[in-house]
């Protein structure tokens, strides 16, 4: 450290801002050790000359700021007063000319010298900062990659299979119909499994789980094609290898029409990706055609021993096609395919010969179109019609075929677009569809279908890095106000222009650091800010990283999915509830329908409801909350999930509850446990009493999965009578009544196991809290009516004491 008196300087009063400036930017970015002490006498910076500059006013501030005073200060000893300038050695500035100097700027360098003597300073803080950033940075980066390979929710069920992948996370469908044109989910023709307890099945009836658990790691399946042989009817697909991340040929059968396949294995595998596995008959043989960019050719294989030993017969067209296919018309083989440049693959070709195996002719109008084959063509009334897709399958109608024209046009295909978007399986496109008709007559097809776009997973990931980044950007300007770090940006001096720019930018920094002070109330509320704000845009980030693509997901049982009906009690007053809650839960992906049992007042229109899913309105003549459990036979799935319109949860938790129900489709299976425990006189108690004795006997029904077959039937059941006549009586305990029920069937033999299972929902919120219209507003009140209830249903039916059942009983974590 060096104190250096400058006396003897002719500096003018508007040099002494950017003087007092320097040393306290120096001095914020440098240690002590740095430091040089410059002793200006006070004439120079009296409050006349400070007051006339027209700068100077925000440094008058710093001036009586305790900060500021920190780094400077005036000395007052035997009438000397002198202004204390702290002045960091790396940083060189220089005003004006000095006497007996002739020293002028060199590079970014600014000089003041007193008598020769004066400091001198490289750009030090620069390279701090640099540094800093640069560590800041790169542990971002380090923690990125860490988890980013780590991360074991990515993985299925502990297996390599069903591994993000940035092509997608296809499946693959089944449709039904009378003709190609008239094609309905699986799910809409009610086929039933017992089995895998889909009632009933729903698509997609192949994922790359299924294939997985059967054996073959996969990460996704698409392209299908059928073939029938002996009544048994084969699926040919591609299958995405998690280890080689290439597509492999596998193969699936079905005895059933295609509503349940049984997984056999790889077909076809090769050194390069293989897909679009195109199965066709020629001359009482079988003949495969995939496709295989690898090789740039199209290659034809012939089964050896059907439908898992193939071998290569030859090269019958040396030109790199994809979605290739061979078609017999008019007394000529036809391939179409689409030519794979360096970037796309859209222009369509068409080729022709006397024989599958070539010579092959190129079509005088080729390229004959852009859009690419999306499946096997087929023959209809007479007509051709070509399957093509761009985001979704399209077909077309083939008017003329020759080897000197081609024209085709679009028709329509009939299929609904799904309305779920991520959370149903082909929510976000579908490239393929083959059609095969069965000895019945009836039309089956097979489709692949992708809830995401192509690229979604590093799209995802590019943008978490960029939140993570950004959050680190807000950290490390926390970090700057408070003095831990100290630089911000820096700026070179080299020039007048630089000089000028350089200075704002100082005075910039320091008037924020003024304002943003962590001793005052308004910078602890800034600081506080900003750090939540980091917080929240790195759990966002993150969350984009590795909380997959934001899609609810069912969850399957024996590899099956299935659907629900959604049911609600509810009248006039509650219609915000009501239109709230069609628009949630119509969402979630095995809703199939909502019932609405409309008790009292004017029903509303169903089609007023945004809803992705039919919405049918149930008007009742008696306002009876025994309509709850009436029997409905336009109800086309075994489950009902009775959901009160006040309750609101996500998908997530309604898909886990349906899991477990079907596991034990004879129990109730809810959210809201109760303990009902003796002796006499019962009284209910809230979910807390059951928590503390650690179990459950009841669930109540306002939130419940049943089979609406028993449930319905046993409620207006004969014996059931008395009991429905007391919940008129009181309007209130038909679920207490529906748990007495369930408890009675049980003890007489008629189920097996405890009567009621419950799930832990993530969150639920009663909105009739924020409506007004809750039917129980008294709780005391109505807790006891429902203590009555339980003693005259322990009287009619028998009790529940003993058929607790306590938490934490099954291995899936959801019963906590």
């Amino acid at each position: 450290m060096k104190i250096t008196h400058i006396h003897n300087i002719d500096i003018d009063a508007r040099h002494i801002i950017p003087i007092i400036t320097i040393a306290w930017v120096s001095a914020t970015f440098s240690s002590p050790s740095n430091f040089q002490i410059f002793s200006i006498p006070s004439h120079i910076i009296s409050s006349h000359h400070l007051h006339s500059n027209p700068i100077s006013k925000p440094f008058q501030d710093f001036t009586n700021h305790r900060s500021f005073i920190n780094h400077s200060s005036f000395l007052n000893s035997n009438r000397r007063r002198r202004f204390v300038v702290v002045v960091n050695m790396g940083f060189n500035p220089i005003v004006g000319n000095t006497v007996g100097s002739s020293e002028k700027t060199h590079g970014p360098r600014w000089r003041v010298h007193d008598n020769g003597g004066g400091v001198t300073s490289s750009s030090s803080s620069s390279v701090q900062c640099l540094f800093i950033s640069f560590l800041l940075c790169s542990s971002f980066g380090v923690f990125y990659i860490f988890f980013l390979f780590s991360n074991p929710n990515l993985s299925f069920k502990g297996s390599i299979g069903c591994q993000e992948d940035n092509e997608g996370s296809w499946g693959i469908g089944v449709f039904y119909g009378d003709s190609p044109f008239s094609l309905k989910p699986i799910q809409d023709v009610n086929i039933w499994d017992n089995k895998s307890a889909a009632w009933p099945v729903a698509n997609p009836i192949m994922t790359c789980a299924s294939v997985t658990n059967s054996g073959f790691p996969s990460n996704f399946v698409a392209q299908p094609f059928l073939y029938a042989k002996d009544d048994v009817l084969y699926m040919f697909f591609k299958t995405k290898n998690p280890i080689t991340m290439q597509g492999d040929i596998a193969v699936a059968r079905s005895m059933d029409d295609g509503a349940t396949w049984e997984q056999l294995g790889v077909a076809l595998n090769k050194d390069w990706d293989l897909s679009h596995p195109y199965v066709f008959d020629y001359n009482r043989q079988i003949y495969m055609l995939p496709d295989g960019s690898g090789k740039r050719d199209v290659r034809l294989y012939k089964a050896i021993q059907f439908p898992l030993k193939w071998k290569f017969e030859k090269i019958i067209l040396d030109r790199p096609l994809v979605d290739t296919f061979i078609i017999q018309h008019e007394e000529m083989y036809w391939i179409f395919g689409s030519y794979q440049g360096q970037v796309t693959c859209n222009n369509l070709e068409i080729w022709y010969s006397r024989s599958p195996f070539g010579p092959w002719t190129a079509h005088k109008k080729n390229p004959i179109s852009r859009i690419r084959n999306g499946g096997r063509p087929f023959f209809h009334n007479g007509k051709l019609y070509r399957l093509a897709h761009s985001e979704r399958v399209r077909v077309f109608k083939v008017e003329v075929l020759t080897a000197n024209n081609y024209k085709e046009v679009e028709v329509d295909l009939g299929i609904e677009n799904p309305t779920k978007g991520k959370n149903a399986w082909n929510g976000a496109r579908s490239h393929h569809l083959d059609v095969h008709r069965l000895r019945t007559g009836q039309w089956v097809a097979v489709t692949d279908g992708d809830r995401i776009l192509s690229g979604d997973v590093t799209r995802r990931r590019m943008v978490g890095c960029g939140l993570i980044v950004a959050a680190g950007s807000v950290i490390y300007v926390i970090c700057w106000l408070l003095g831990l770090v100290k630089c911000l940006i820096p700026i070179a001096h080299g020039s007048k222009k630089k000089n000028s720019t350089g200075l704002a930018w100082e005075r910039l920094k320091l008037r924020i650091r003024f304002v943003i002070n962590p001793n005052t109330y308004k910078g602890k509320l800034i600081f506080s800010f900003l750090l939540i704000l980091s917080v929240v845009i790195v759990c966002i980030g993150f969350g984009y990283i590795y909380g997959g693509d934001g899609a609810e997901r069912p969850y399957p049982v024996n590899d099956r999915f299935s659907q629900f009906t959604l049911l609600a009690m509810t009248y006039d007053a509650r219609i915000w509830n009501l239109n709230m809650y069609v628009k949630h839960y119509s969402r979630c992906p095995s809703v199939r329908e909502i019932v609405v049992v409309w008790n009292k007042g004017k029903p509303p229109d169903p089609n007023s409801f945004d809803s992705m899913v039919p919405v049918r309105i149930r008007v009742e003549g008696k306002n009876s909350l025994n309509n709850r459990f009436k029997p409905d036979p336009l109800i086309k799935t075994k489950a009902v999930l009775e959901l009160d319109d006040d309750i609101m949860m996500n998908c997530d938790d309604l898909e886990r509850a349906f899991k477990i129900w079907r596991e034990n489709p004879q129990r109730l299976v809810g959210f809201y446990p109760r303990l009902v425990t003796g002796p006499s006189p019962l009284e209910y108690r809230p979910e807390k009493h059951a928590r503390k004795h650690n179990g459950y006997n009841m669930i109540l029904t306002g939130a419940a999965f049943v089979d609406h077959d028993v449930a319905f039937e046993r409620y207006w059941g004969k014996e059931a009578e008395v009991g429905r006549n007391m919940v008129d009586e009181v309007f209130n305990c038909e679920d207490v009544l529906m748990n007495f029920l369930y408890a009675n069937a049980t003890l007489a033999g008629l189920l097996v196991g405890p009567p009621v299972e419950y799930v832990k929902p993530a969150w639920a919120i009663d909105t009739s809290k924020f409506s007004g219209v809750a039917i129980s507003g008294n709780t005391q009140a109505h807790y006891r009516v429902r203590s009555k209830c339980l003693e005259k249903f322990t009287e009619l039916y028998g009790g529940v004491v003993d058929r607790k059942v306590e938490f934490k009983r099954r291995n899936d974590g959801w019963d906590l």
